[in-house]
């Protein structure tokens, strides 16, 4: 344990220099935005959120890993604090010593905005001089929100609130204290882009690996976006469940899946997708008769569902026979325009 604290102590001391060594970077692009990394104490789940007046801000901005942390940077920000932060704490430097040593070996500190949160709910958060105001951050218990360039003081105070006060999952609360951020009038400079991240708090997890990995590169609504790609990314974790759940030849469960998935979107979110591969499970069972309705549902929005309906049984992918085909084609199929078009009266 000595042996560690004291190996630990080194790479801390060491950091600065060796960071100096490489060259004082200038700052980056300003990606001023508002932010916050938390952590579920009751799931472990690690996720950060953020929205901006610029565009792609998650793709700088915003870095998770499973079971070590979750990273914002920003202002004028430094790209680099991401990997480099996650790297420090996946060896067990806490978040808080993580930033100390990273802000203390950028010459540009003073135009930086961090936040960090480790596996063990070690949040922590910093905010440069010379961010630009009103620029500040509230750090509490499995959280920390930070913001720059906002138009107004209160907006880390909002976030702090909604998610303390909101109930749900993690990316619940991290959407909720986003919307608190931008009632409170947000960006000085408007909405443009905005990214959500949330991980699994085990380890062992594979660190590509991601609960949420959304983004909105450019919208005028950015947040409204991220809510509703949120709602798509539940439907389609429950269609994933459904089939693997077919592949484990656990039928009523998968039948249970898709239809949950179904519930969260209607038929215009998702192409037919989704209702049609619940059908398609429940024609290889046998169960025409109760495939028909989404079929139709699915063939109604496109056609082309009929055709990739023909190429399954070839693949492996559909047991029904030529003659249950034959009527999922000609009881789901839309009839053709012309059939619908009344004869004139002579």
């Amino acid at each position: 344990m000595r042996r560690a604290a004291a190996l630990l102590t080194l790479v801390l001391l060491a950091l600065p220099a060796a960071l100096r060594a490489q060259g004082a970077p200038p700052p980056r692009r300003p990606a001023h935005t508002f932010s916050i990394v938390a952590l579920d104490s009751a799931t472990g789940e690690i996720g950060v959120a953020v929205q901006s007046h610029w565009f792609s801000v998650g793709a700088s901005v915003a870095w998770a890993e499973p079971g070590i942390g979750a990273v914002a940077t920003q202002a004028f920000i430094e790209p680099a604090y991401g990997p480099r932060a996650l790297a420090l704490m996946r060896s067990g430097v806490d978040a808080p010593a993580v930033l100390r040593a990273l802000v203390s070996a950028d010459p540009d500190s003073g135009v930086r905005q961090l936040g960090m949160i480790d596996a063990r709910g070690h949040a922590t958060s910093y905010t440069g001089y010379r961010d630009i105001p009103a620029a500040g951050s509230h750090v509490g218990r499995w959280y920390a929100a930070q913001a720059n360039t906002m138009l107004r003081p209160t907006v880390w105070g909002a976030m702090a609130r909604a998610f303390e006060t909101t109930r749900g999952d993690l990316a619940d609360r991290l959407l909720a204290a986003l919307d608190a951020a931008q009632r409170e009038g947000g960006d000085i400079r408007g909405r443009q882009s905005a990214a959500l991240v949330v991980v699994s708090g085990d380890r062992s997890a594979p660190p590509w690996q991601r609960r949420f990995d959304l983004r909105v590169e450019d919208s005028r609504d950015p947040i409204g976006e991220l809510h509703r790609l949120v709602r798509v990314s539940r439907a389609y974790t429950l269609a994933t469940d459904g089939d693997n759940y077919t592949t484990a030849g656990k039928v009523d469960s998968a039948i249970l899946a898709y239809g949950a998935a179904e519930a969260l979107l209607p038929d215009s979110a998702v192409n037919g997708e989704l209702v049609f591969w619940h059908a398609n499970t429940l024609a290889d069972r046998g169960r025409v008769e109760e495939s028909i309705p989404l079929f139709r549902r699915a063939f109604a929005q496109d056609t082309l569902w009929a055709t990739l309906l023909l190429r399954l049984p070839g693949v492996g992918l559909l047991s029904a026979d030529s003659a249950a085909i034959a009527r999922i084609l000609r009881e789901a199929r839309p009839a053709p325009a012309s059939a619908t078009v009344p004869r004139r009266r002579p």
